[in-house]
């Protein structure tokens, strides 16, 4: 697990290293083992280490025989091996035991289409010499980031926002169309970022930049599902074999590893597996009160017989931890438990270098409570498009708590407008009210709507719950799930790799028809019985809890009245109308209604403001 960060000029300048330096010594969290320089005529590559496999030969960036060549690098491929020996029989000649060096000869092999060979998780670039070309890809899923700036005089790439900030002639300003989504969204959607100008490469992805500054970008993999009517029984010992497999490929390294472990079935499938083929040490943090996570995870530890490390996150840690947390986050993500997530991986890196974690098991599977909406909004499914109209204009003007508009609300609005993903923070109404923007303002911009209309169109052929899983393994997954896991354990020098998340296994996912996923009223279910026998029973049909953050009573003490203070010092008034903010806060506090979401998603987005656009990045935090 590394950091990569470079330059292509469209000239004959060339990079100088000085400048490399200064891209990659902001992100040595990312790499604190080794670093490296390369630079040629119009280009420049910098890199920055973390060592998992190979920890004598594999320094970057490294090149082919010949020199024409060259490539940086961050993530990990799982198929390395069996990709060398194909190029061994192919004439190859290696130097290192690196899965980087694969990538290179990969692409001396199959150009552009190497990425379609690789199991892993990936964000690299490659310089061709030969063509002064430069060819970039992301992984399948979206697990590594890979951001960029491209313009007439130059592309700039890394694995950090704050890298490319160090880029002479990179300007920092907000994308206020950005801001609008990410009040809905708590993320900013791919491929867009916080920061005008600056874009994520999306996930299956790849990037091309030629001599003359011309650009292509491509997607080289979509996660499509294809549901396939088969025998029960033999998804369930397939989904056993393939998920065995990808656990197993998961755990090559040459460092000490572990897994997180929570209260829920995804963590501890992955832990369990891990424990069949060595001991392991496991890792959980929860908050004081009902739903600690601690107590279900040591008792999880205690059947697996792991040894199991376990830490109680404090308001004061929790808040403490935040202005580090948004630094290495690079733009906001309100997510409250990425910083819980911060914490974790803190306890973990004490012991380990590489965790593994249960990402990506919900989308998979089917594993979110929203999933179970289109069943049992089903009643109303059937009734004519202007009934339906009729029925949402009348329960739109009943009071608002009123037993049953919620579900009239849902049950007459198209799925392609009400679900959006995981989070639907501020309405378009709500926005208005909280903005300082106009009108014509927050109606031409690319909405969450709108965002969301580019996959429900090529769904239309699929169910409802696929076509919600397919939203959010574009949109949720990228954008939160994966892009806090990455941060937040980077952040300690901590690689975390999920096998979930793994394109042999989602070949089989992706085939899995919706009522077995969904059956017998819960989640996952397909995933629970392929499960039994194998992790320990109490776990097996528990609750999903996630982290669950005590935002709300927090924010109704002194520390809610803090973070208004916070925001109003943040710069975020020519944004935000702050007298609505205070409003907010103020109804909270008297238990008029619950704002601790939209507060938090306010309360993130001014202190990212405040560190990255208002003051200078906190180098203070580069160290931690």
């Amino acid at each position: 697990m590394c950091g990569i960060a470079g330059l292509m000029y469209f000239s004959d300048r060339e990079p100088t290293v000085e400048s490399l330096k200064r891209m990659t010594d902001v992100i040595v969290h990312r790499g604190p083992d080794d670093s490296g320089f390369w630079t040629d005529r119009g280009v420049g590559l910098g890199f920055r280490r973390l060592s998992i496999i190979d920890l004598a030969e594999g320094h970057q960036p490294l090149c082919n025989e010949d020199e024409q060549v060259w490539i940086v690098f961050n993530g990990e491929i799982y198929n390395y091996k069996e990709l060398r020996k194909l190029l061994v029989d192919r004439g190859h000649q290696f130097r290192t035991n690196s899965d980087t060096e694969v990538i290179v000869h990969l692409y001396e092999e199959y150009g552009e289409d190497c990425v379609k060979m690789l199991r892993g998780m990936f964000g690299f670039v490659i310089w061709d010499r030969r063509t002064r070309t430069l060819f970039g890809a992301r992984d399948h899923f979206g697990i590594k980031p890979f951001y960029y700036v491209h313009n007439q005089q130059q592309f700039v790439f890394a694995s950090e926002i704050k890298s490319i900030l160090e880029a002479e002639g990179v300007k920092r300003s907000v994308q206020t169309d950005s801001l609008l989504n990410y009040l809905t969204f708590q993320y900013v959607p791919e491929p867009a970022t916080m920061f005008e100008g600056i874009r994520k490469l999306p996930p299956g992805h790849t990037v091309t930049v030629k001599p003359d500054g011309s650009m292509a970008i491509q997607r080289y993999w979509d996660p499509m599902l294809e549901p396939v009517n088969r025998p029960f029984e033999d998804y369930v010992e397939e989904i056993r074999e393939k998920l065995k497999d990808s656990v197993i490929h998961h755990m090559v390294s040459d460092v000490e590893r572990g897994c997180f472990l929570s209260s829920g079935i995804d963590s501890t499938a992955i832990a369990t597996h891990m424990r069949m083929f060595e001991p392991i040490r496991t890792f959980s943090v929860g908050f004081e009160g009902a739903n600690n996570e601690t107590v279900i995870a040591k008792e999880t530890a205690a059947a697996l017989g792991t040894e199991h490390y376990a830490k109680i996150i404090t308001q004061k840690d929790f808040f403490d931890s935040v202005p580090k947390a948004i630094w290495h986050q690079d733009e906001p993500v309100a997510d409250p438990s990425a910083i819980a997530l911060y914490h974790v991986a803190q306890l973990a890196r004490e012991h380990v270098t590489v965790v593994l974690s249960g990402e990506g098991a919900d989308e998979l599977f089917g594993g979110y409570r929203i999933y179970r909406e289109p069943q049992s909004l089903r009643p109303l499914s059937w009734l004519p498009l202007p009934l339906m109209r009729a029925l949402n204009g009348f329960a739109k003007g009943l009071p608002a708590g009123l037993p049953g508009r919620n579900y009239l609300l849902r049950g007459t609005t198209p799925l392609e407008e009400r679900f959006l993903g995981n989070a639907k923070i501020f309405t378009e109404d709500m926005k208005a009210e909280v903005v300082r923007m106009t009108r014509s303002q927050l109606q031409a911009y690319k909405n969450p709507v709108r965002i969301a209309a580019e996959y429900y169109d090529k769904t239309k052929h699929l169910d409802p719950v696929s076509r919600m899983q397919y939203i959010d393994m574009n949109l949720w997954m990228p954008g939160d799930i994966l892009m806090k896991a990455d941060k937040m354990t980077m952040a300690h020098s901590l690689e975390l790799r999920v096998p979930f998340l793994d394109k042999e296994l989602y070949e089989l996912t992706r085939r899995i028809p919706v009522q077995y996923r969904l059956a017998e009223g819960t989640t996952k279910y397909i995933f629970r019985k392929a499960m039994e026998g194998i992790i320990p029973d109490f776990i097996l049909n528990r609750p999903k809890l996630g982290f669950p953050v005590p935002m709300r009573d927090w924010l109704r003490g002194d520390q809610g009245e803090l973070m208004v203070e916070q925001i109003k010092a943040s710069g975020i008034d020519s944004f935000i109308n702050l007298a609505t903010v205070e409003q907010m806060a103020a109804r909270h506090r008297k238990g008029e209604g619950d704002y601790a979401r939209r507060l938090w998603v306010i309360y993130v987005f001014a202190l990212w403001h405040a560190t990255y656009v208002q003051d200078q990045p906190g180098r203070q935090f580069a160290a931690v």
